[in-house]
């Protein structure tokens, strides 16, 4: 069973919140947004529902200064959208909770899984919507989260049988060096490819 909580800075030390919603302000002009809230969600495969509740105040949270929630609050009009890192991308804060449970429990380590969701109010058109969400997504380490519940945390990477060969990439001139980076989707420049 995957089980979820939401780790939330209370008002008075929620600072990159605060920070975050002044560079949406300032820096990309969005005056109508009028609150932003920065939450971290865990998901958690592999240990039982008796530990899990034990580590919510001593991993997940400290009680001085954090809130959690099991489900997230939001209204109607906020909008809503998860980041999580990459497959591949080392999640610090993913792998230190399930070394912090394991040390715990002095069992094997659970599987953990982590995502910063941000909760937006005020007036935010779509195409502002769009460029926060371009802001905050990295798209060489993270990409936007699913919101729903998981059912296992265990995904199922299909394995490539072969590997495409390249003839001619070496003697590419900058136009063809170009076209590749446009067709593959690549996350590097013309400088990075040469």
């Amino acid at each position: 069973m995957v089980y979820r909580i939401y780790v939330e800075k209370k008002p008075l030390f929620a600072h990159e919140a605060a920070a975050l919603k002044k560079e949406f302000v300032e820096l990309l002009g969005i005056r109508g947004l009028k609150s932003l809230r920065i939450v971290n969600r865990y998901d958690v495969e592999n240990i039982d529902e008796a530990l899990f509740e034990s580590v919510i105040s001593t991993v997940f949270s400290e009680p001085q200064v954090d809130d959690t929630y099991r489900t997230l609050d939001v209204s109607e009009k906020d909008r809503v959208f998860a980041v999580e890192y990459l497959p591949g991308q080392f999640d610090q804060r993913a792998n230190s909770a399930s070394e912090c449970i394991q040390l715990i429990s002095k069992s094997e380590r659970p599987d953990v899984r982590t995502a910063k969701v941000y909760v937006l109010s005020g007036d935010i058109t779509d195409a502002q919507y769009d460029e926060i969400k371009s802001y905050v997504i990295n798209p060489v380490e993270s990409r936007e989260a699913e919101l729903g519940e998981f059912k296992t945390l265990r995904t199922e990477y299909e394995i490539p049988t072969e590997v495409e060969i390249l003839d001619g990439f070496n003697g590419l001139d900058d136009e063809g060096l170009s076209e590749m980076i446009e067709s593959r989707g690549l996350a590097m420049d013309l400088g990075d490819l040469k």
